[in-house]
């Protein structure tokens, strides 16, 4: 799950809104082949349903067992705990519980990808994945993260991140991004894939292999002593080689007993300091868009939308510096 770029000490910090009904209905979908420039191929839009404010706090929440570990925001809706260093994981215990948590995410994950066909609602991959969570002993990260009231993100065509699964069906010819993160014994394990429905045209394809190719390549260059910003040039490189952009409005992040911690990870160019040591652990999760980067936020608070209508793609994976490399724990 990824994390607001624009704050630190804000990110992922949402405002109330009040509650309508309309705001409530699923969002509706508009076939925009005809009305959007053919270079971004075939593809249904999604929009809002109404642009009346929403208070997703008042949704109500799957049950968790009363025995499964939570973390410290689940209680009150809160947000990770940042602290101004890098955590480093020290003991091989500590790198085990960080690397069951992110095999779990994996095994969840890849559930839900076999979950995407038409016809089958992002509720109901909520659901099923929810009961997976749960059943491994594990608590679904996301759920009442800053309020938030489900316990995966699924995010389809011209959405970029954080979509709020509801009663929507999915349809031949989407794309779809599930955001999976989990808390098993203390640690939290995030990973996502962009899927494809059905028969997905051939530029909605590129889309998600290119993405697909720029986590890998900069998963590649990742070792001890290099610097973080060239995860974004080794994205940006790729994406913009191919015609597409990257998106700006979110980072990846460090992980581990926290949900999100120091350091951020940027996709795009940038000039931000920091070098990878061993021990430090963090999710790559680049976003590429078929057109503008910027994003827009629904009145939901949570899902953001390409602003032009273009769809993206995203795929992450959570990685440990070691003194040798890197190990991709969600692989």
């Amino acid at each position: 799950m990824l994390t607001w770029r624009r704050s630190i000490t804000t990110c992922m910090q949402k405002s109330a809104f009040h509650t309508s009904k309309a705001a409530r209905i699923p969002p509706r979908r508009s076939n925009i082949s005809n009305t959007i420039n053919n270079r971004w191929g075939s593809f249904e839009r999604i929009t809002p349903a109404s642009l009346a404010t929403v208070d997703v706090t008042t949704f109500p929440r799957r049950p968790v067992p009363d025995n499964i570990p939570r973390p410290s925001y689940a209680a009150q809706g809160l947000a990770s705990s940042w602290e101004s260093d890098i955590p480093c994981l020290s003991t091989q215990e500590q790198i085990q519980g960080l690397k069951n948590a992110c095999q779990l995410a994996k095994n969840v994950l890849t559930m839900g990808g076999k979950m995407c066909l038409p016809g089958i609602t992002t509720e109901m991959i909520d659901k099923e994945l929810h009961q997976a969570i749960i059943d491994n002993g594990a608590y679904p990260s996301p759920l009442n993260y800053m309020g938030y009231p489900k316990s995966v993100c699924t995010s389809v065509n011209n959405i970029i991140a954080h979509s709020i699964p509801d009663d929507r069906p999915l349809r031949d010819g989407d794309i779809i991004n599930i955001d999976v993160t989990v808390y098993l014994n203390g640690y939290h394990g995030d990973t996502s894939a962009t899927f494809m429905v059905g028969n997905v045209d051939s530029k909605g394809k590129d889309l998600v292999e290119n993405t697909k190719e720029c986590l890998d390549k900069a998963i590649n260059i990742c070792g001890p002593g290099v610097p973080f910003n060239e995860i974004g040039r080794v994205i940006s490189d790729h994406a913009e080689n191919n015609g597409y952009t990257v998106s700006e409005e979110l980072t990846g992040h460090g992980i581990g007993t926290e949900f999100h911690c120091h350091p951020l990870i940027y996709h795009h160019r940038n000039a931000e300091e920091g070098t990878m040591e061993p021990g430090m652990a963090f999710t790559i999760e680049p976003i590429l868009c078929q057109g503008s980067p910027m994003g827009i936020l629904w009145p939901d608070q949570w899902t953001i939308s390409t602003i032009d209508g273009g769809r993206s793609a995203q795929f992450e994976h959570t990685v440990l510096i070691t003194k040798d490399g890197v190990d991709v724990l969600t692989k």
